[in-house]
């Protein structure tokens, strides 16, 4: 009974000492944490987001895992990952159709403009009636294709800000012709539009994991009278997007705003001053509150009763340091 006794000792004391390093070996494996926004992406979720072009592709995380609609989803930036356990091997991770709930699907092209099976540079599908061309059709076919985008939904059109764009069932393509070979072609924030208007804010909340919360991953110990390191920002990136591209009279237009650093890195406490200009020559001038931590901040405003038919312009203009950046979108006031 003694030798029984201090076997099991042993073995409890044994499993004890191991368990932190199983702990730190289950999140390096299969739980990965983003800084930036503050969210973990574990499991099933990992293996896909790093199989199928992580951050490019996928942006970062925006929300925990959670049940919606009886699936089991995470929201990134630019799609919604939905465990399917019914599919077989690989299709038990799937991507949400965000393009068509956002409703950006357009009427099928006439007959008449269905380019020939053998054209070099346009590809057609029947089964949403589209074309992907040129650059965003290379870009489909060299990073997923169907399982990552879908099918298009529409054909490339030119959005109010002048930028030409395409969108497909889980995503968006851009066209940014001013960006050097290989980065011309980037993917739309899909993900974030859906989660800033449907999203319950519960699951936007910043997380720790099981294994954050037992303080396995080491932690910096403050020390007295220190002050953060000197910021290393040397660039600032602006992404703005409206609430309603398309607005009646007398509305509240509404605008969400990143700024991201050089290496795409959210930037907080970055003051942003936006001047609206509407056709009749009047200008209005906002300063938006002070970026959190993911480098997000946002600004409701009525629009009036401008001239209906005109695009008004959205400049938007951020500081850090002697860091300054700036971008503009626009939006159509209409009856």
């Amino acid at each position: 009974m003694k030798r029984a006794a201090r076997t099991a000792t042993v073995c409890v004391t044994t499993f004890l000492f191991i368990l932190p390093a199983l702990l730190t070996f289950a999140q390096s494996e299969d739980t990965r944490y983003f800084e930036e926004t503050g969210h973990n992406v574990s499991g099933e979720f990992l293996r896909f987001y790093d199989q199928h072009g992580g951050r490019a592709i996928f942006g970062y995380p925006l929300t925990r895992e959670f049940v919606e609609n009886g699936l089991v989803v995470q929201y990134f930036q630019r799609v919604r990952m939905e465990k399917h356990p019914e599919n077989p091997e690989p299709y038990q991770v799937q991507l949400g159709l965000l393009g068509d709930e956002l409703g950006w699907r357009q009427a099928p092209i006439p007959e008449s403009e269905i380019p020939p099976p053998t054209h070099s540079d346009k590809r057609y599908f029947p089964e949403t009636g589209h074309t992907v061309a040129f650059a965003f059709l290379e870009y489909y076919q060299d990073n997923g294709g169907l399982d990552i985008f879908g099918y298009p939904i529409t054909e490339w059109i030119i959005e109010l800000d002048g930028r030409i764009v395409q969108y497909f069932q889980r995503g968006k393509m851009e066209w940014y012709p001013e960006n050097p070979p290989g980065q011309r072609v980037q993917l739309g924030m899909l993900g974030t539009r859906y989660v800033e208007e449907f999203v319950d804010p519960i699951y936007k909340e910043r997380e720790s994991s099981y294994i954050h919360s037992q303080a396995v991953l080491p932690t910096a110990t403050p020390i007295p009278g220190s002050t953060d390191p000197p910021s290393d920002v040397t660039a600032l990136q602006i992404m703005a997007t409206l609430k309603y591209p398309i607005i009646g009279l007398k509305s509240t237009q509404t605008v969400y705003v990143y700024v991201l650093d050089q290496s795409s890195h959210g930037v907080s406490g970055v003051l942003v001053d936006m001047q609206v200009e509407y056709k009749d020559g009047r200008r209005d001038s906002f300063s938006l509150p002070l970026t959190d931590t993911n480098g997000y901040t946002q600004i409701e405003f009525p629009i009036g009763d401008p001239a209906p038919g005109y695009v008004v312009i959205v400049n938007l203009a951020a500081s850090h340091g002697n860091v300054r950046g700036e971008t503009s979108t626009a939006f159509l006031p209409w009856w």
